[in-house]
């Protein structure tokens, strides 16, 4: 028998003799382990759930900021085209009033055939106009239309000459424009009551 069979056989029956007393040892260590497997996982559980909050706190955060930020774009990018759109505006504002003085001059000349000083006036209108209308300018047809506010300054009422023109635009003084669809200069008219 070699000494490595010899040791093998002391310790069995070594536990032969004591059997009852490693049971209990064993058993005694299996319970403490366990109750501290519990406590540890209900630990990782509680910071698994916390973390998972967390996670989705952060998550609803991140959407609400990007949402924010994809208002912010469009709005910057609206204001942006609207910049660019009316950029113009108070240099065409100023040209109007150079417009009403040729309108004026054509209607005060002479209308003879041949009349060059009118016809020279005719064509710088013209180019005038052509000019304002490529820049998004347009004239307001305000007479006989129904009463707005937001298009129209009225000057002055008179009594309705019949019962369709109350309320409704009688004449126009001065023209008003538009533009790009925003109100550049309202037009001053007269309001039949």
């Amino acid at each position: 028998m070699s000494k490595k069979d010899k040791e093998t056989k002391a310790q069995e029956a070594a536990q032969a003799e004591n059997p009852e007393i490693m049971d209990i040892t064993d058993t005694e260590n299996t319970e403490e382990a366990a109750v501290e497997a519990e406590a540890e996982n209900a630990d990782l559980q509680g910071q698994l759930e916390a973390a998972l909050e967390e996670v989705e706190k952060q998550k609803k955060e991140y959407l609400f900021l990007m949402a924010d930020f994809d208002n912010y774009r469009k709005r910057t990018l609206k204001e942006k085209t609207d910049l660019m759109k009316n950029a113009a505006e108070r240099v065409l504002l100023g040209l109007l009033p150079i417009l009403d003085d040729f309108e004026r001059g054509l209607a005060s000349t002479s209308d003879e055939s041949g009349d060059a000083v009118r016809e020279g006036m005719q064509l710088i209108y013209n180019k005038f106009v052509k000019y304002l209308e490529s820049n998004g300018v347009k004239p307001m047809e305000s007479t006989g239309q129904p009463f707005d506010a937001d298009l129209h300054d009225a000057i002055a009422t008179v009594p309705a000459p019949s019962d369709d023109l109350k309320d409704k635009v009688i004449d126009t003084t001065q023209r008003g424009y538009m533009l790009n669809d925003k109100v550049l200069r309202h037009a001053k008219v007269v309001v039949g009551k």
